[in-house]
Order: C-alpha cells, then structure tokens, then sequence
C-alpha cells in the first residue's frame, strides 16, 4: 500500500517538474524572440520540451519509487494536456511580440492567422482550419484598425466633435463650436458675454452660416466697419437674433430722418443697441429730446448723432439733469439749450459730479453763469484737474477769468491743454514747479 501511493505521489512530482520546465521554454524562447528572427518551428519546441522533461525523468528515475507504468502513462497524459495549454500562450505571446515588431509596417490578419498556424500544434482538438474560419469570420464583422485605406477614404471619415455637456465658461466649447471660434477672430470677447445670464447658451445654439453671417453682412452692407464687428457683438449679443427685415426698418426710418448713411454706420457702431429699438420707440425718443429741450430738428439729429446713446437709455437721468441745471445751478432755458447742444454729454453725466464742478467754478473761482455757458467744456472735465490748475494760478496771483480784466485767463483753454503747455504759456512758470505744487495739495 505504501509503495502504491508513494508511486501516485511521484508521479504528481514530475508533472509539475514537467510544467515548471515548459514555462522556462516558453520564457527562454520569449527573450530569444527579440534579437533572433522567428523562424522556429513547433517540432523544434516539442523536442527542445522533450528534452528538458527527460531529463528531469532521469533526475526522478534514480529514486526506486517510480519504476512502473504510473510514469509512462498517467505523466505522459498530463504532460501533453501541458503542452498543449502553453503551446496556445505561446502562440498568443508571440503574436502580440510580431505586432510591437512590425508596427511601422503594414501586418494584416492573413499574417496573423499563418503565424498562428506556424506555432499551433495540429491536433485534434485544436485543428487549423477552425482557427481560420474563426479568424476570417472576425475579419468580416468588423473593421481592421491596420488595414491601409486611401487617402480619399481617410477624407471621407467624418469623426463628430464632442460637445461638452455643460460648463461654466465659454472657451470649453470654442473648439467645438464653430460660430464661437468664429466670434472670437472677429474680436468678440466671451468672457464678458459668458457673464450675462443665457447669452451663453443663446450663442451655442446659432449657426454661423444661418444665424450669425447673414447679420454681419448687414452690418457691412449699412457701412460698419469690420473692425466694429467684436465690439458691437460684445455688447449687443441680441443683435444676432433680430430679425434682418426689422433691421433694415430701422436703418430706413432714421435715413427718412435725414440722417446720411456715414452717421448711420457711426451711430451703430457706438450704440451697439441702436438697432434693437423698434421705429416707434426711435421716433419717440427724437420727438422727446426736441420737445424737452426746444430746439430744432436739426439741432435734434446734431445731438442724436454726436451721442447716439440718448436713443438707447433710460429717460430718468436725462430728465433729472436736466431738471438740476434748471432748478439747483440756476441756468436758463436757452442757457441750457446752448449747453446742451454744445456738450450733449451734459445729459447722461453724473449728477453729483455735475453739482461738485458746478459749486467749485461759481463759488470758488467766482465764475459767473454766462462765462460758463460761454465755455460749457468745464462742465465736462475732471473736478481734479479743474481744482489743482486753479489753485497753482491762484498761488502764482494769476487766477483772473473776467475777459473784461487784463491778465485774462481763458477757462477753455485752462483744462484742455497739457500740462507743460499750461505751465508755459497761462502760468509762465515750469512743468517742475506744477508738479512741486501738486505734492504739496
């Protein structure tokens, strides 16, 4: 009994010294595959394995417990269902080794399936023919990644672009989107754009061909620059949405108005809103700035086209500007005419400010109403310049704005020239002296 189960237990021994051996073949040959051309043929395997197993056999025979038929027969079965197991790793190995070898080359599936052929042992339960047809059925189902194709093939793939899902900035889309890579060459500025709620997602559904194109023609057609492009379109993204035939309503409506066609593409361009506003708002808008101000429709389109804006923006500021040089800073009626007609800015500056530069000209440098009506520039400069200029006069003795007085100093001429000008020739003092002066304030 002892002997009968030391025989089973040997026998199992060998086996896996047999298996041990194949898997060292398998890597030797592995290593060798590299430098050496593979020009190996199954036969040589088997008796190289052959080889190695029979001698670990004699290894094993110099012990007297496998001397019987256990080791011709139950070892000689296992280790062929060995073989036959790693000659398919191999086979699989080696295939995968041709492909890293010959990857600038081309190597198609006929190549793989006679390299398989070359390396598979031909047995029964593995014959060639059905590795084939398997192969040549794979090949028909899908499309090889190495075949070659032509060039006009390769032009024809359409491969579609990925959208991004969602996003919280424009530029993850840029690449994808056509009209917004297009917007950006014409100098739109998305960042400003991707701040305002659903413009982003009103641009992401345009086409440019359909939607964008066909308003930047009318634009051109009208006399805006190309340049005003961006510019217009970063501020009035809406514009890309308006209907073409309301446009052109609108552009004919202020040509009836006698507005030439260069003042019409310049009004555009600096009010990008311009074109939003229906005829009817327009011409309410040019029928309240004549009533309100009393003035002519000529003077009307002089104020209109030099600020465009008064079409576009709310009416309240204008009515309350108008209300503060009339009650609060004491001008009259046609003062107020002249003012406005003279600097139209005078409407939509800002009230505080306008009150500040106000009090420093009348109750500090004794500046009467008709001299600042005569020169109405001051009321649209700095409060700073205005300040430290007359206080250097004012330092030097030479701060006298009565025309009517010798050593008259012209309040145009005090905050609109430069500051060496200024020092120069009002002052006659130097640029040095100015800026000492102003360290001192």
């Amino acid at each position: 009994m002892l002997l009968k189960y030391g025989r089973f237990f040997f026998c199992f021994v060998a086996v896996i010294m047999a298996s041990s051996c194949a898997q060292l073949c398998l890597r030797c040959r592995s290593l060798l595959s590299k430098t050496v051309a593979v020009t190996w043929q199954h036969p040589a395997q088997v008796r190289h394995c052959t080889t190695s197993i029979s001698v670990s056999t004699k290894i094993l025979d110099r012990s007297s417990f496998i001397r019987g038929n256990c080791s011709t027969t139950q070892a000689r079965q296992r280790w062929k269902h060995q073989m036959f197991y790693y000659s398919d790793l191999t086979a699989k190995h080696q295939t995968a080794e041709v492909k890293e070898e010959k990857s600038t080359e081309e190597l198609s599936k006929s190549d793989i399936v006679a390299y398989k052929n070359h390396l598979l042992p031909i047995t029964d339960a593995i014959p060639v023919t059905e590795i084939q047809m398997s192969l040549d059925l794979d090949a028909a189902a899908e499309y090889s990644a190495l075949e070659e194709i032509s060039d006009e093939e390769a032009v024809s793939i359409c491969v579609p672009a990925a959208m991004p899902l969602e996003s919280t900035s424009l530029r993850d889309f840029v690449d994808k989107s056509e009209t917004l890579s297009k917007l950006v060459q014409l100098g739109v500025n998305l960042w400003k754009l991707e701040q305002r709620p659903n413009v982003g997602s009103m641009l992401l559904r345009l086409d440019f061909n359909t939607d964008v194109a066909p308003r930047l023609l009318f634009l051109k057609d009208i006399g805006v620059e190309d340049s005003r492009f961006g510019y217009i379109i970063t501020h009035n993204p809406f514009i890309l949405t308006e209907n073409l035939e309301n446009l052109q309503a609108r552009v004919n409506y202020l040509k009836s108005k006698k507005f030439s066609s260069g003042t019409v593409a310049s009004m555009v361009s600096r009010a990008p809103y311009l074109l939003n506003f229906s005829v009817k708002r327009l011409d309410n808008r040019l029928g309240f700035y004549q009533k309100q101000l009393n003035i002519s429709a000529s003077n009307t389109r002089n104020i209109v086209a030099r600020l465009p804006r008064l079409l576009c923006g709310s009416l309240e500021p204008v009515k309350e500007n108008l209300q503060v040089c009339k009650i609060q800073l004491g001008f009259k009626d046609n003062e107020i005419q002249h003012i406005v007609i003279a600097i139209p800015k005078v409407l939509t500056a800002n009230k505080r400010k306008l009150t500040q530069i106000f009090d420093f000209l009348h109750n500090t440098m004794k500046v009467p109403h008709h001299l600042i009506v005569k020169f109405p520039q001051v009321l649209n400069t700095k409060y700073l310049r205005i300040r430290e200029r007359h206080l250097f006069l004012e330092y030097l003795g030479k701060a006298q704005y009565d025309p009517a007085l010798p050593n008259y100093i012209s309040l145009d001429k005090m905050v609109s020239l430069p500051d060496e000008i200024f020092c120069t020739q009002m002052a006659m003092a130097t640029l040095e002296d100015f800026y000492l002066f102003q360290k001192t304030l």
